[in-house]
């Protein structure tokens, strides 16, 4: 049986993807003294990797919060992964945004919003959250956006 955030998830039809491996020497997640560091997840959908591009370029706000909803659902099934039940969640603690952007694209915040307006949506006020949004000129397979997080645990 589900618990409330995966019946809010179910709600809004949001399956939980499979969590992905590692492309490298780290791991997906760290649990330590209360709290879950979740590896930065990038856009990866039933179909594969999403969101190869550039804000300001290929994609404008409206694709890039999509990428970071999809990020932030990514996030969420590696916290599935660590902790067994998403209930066990008390408060998304800080998320931080790498935002891949074209020469003047100062939009950031708006672009990350996808993720912190998604958190709020699914965990209402412990899905408030401390957060940095960062322009970047590269990341990982050439994705639109990489988002990081910090959750406590109960």
């Amino acid at each position: 049986m589900s618990g409330l955030i995966e019946s809010r998830l179910a709600a809004l039809g949001i399956l939980l993807p499979t969590p992905a491996a590692p492309a490298a020497n780290y791991v997906p997640f760290v649990e330590s003294r209360g709290m879950l560091y979740v590896s930065g997840q990038i856009p990866v959908g039933s179909s594969g990797i999403e969101f190869v591009g550039a804000l300001g370029a290929e994609f404008g706000i409206e694709e890039g919060r999509a990428a970071a909803k999809l990020c932030a659902i990514n996030i969420l099934a590696q916290a599935k992964a660590a902790l067994g039940d998403l209930d066990r969640v008390a408060r998304v603690v800080k998320l931080v945004g790498f935002v891949r952007c074209a020469p003047g694209f100062a939009d950031q915040p708006k672009v990350i919003n996808g993720a912190s307006d998604f958190f709020v949506e699914i965990f209402g006020d412990k899905g408030r959250h401390a957060r940095s949004a960062v322009g970047v000129g590269g990341l990982p397979f050439g994705v639109a956006v990489e988002i990081e997080a910090i959750l406590e645990i109960a």
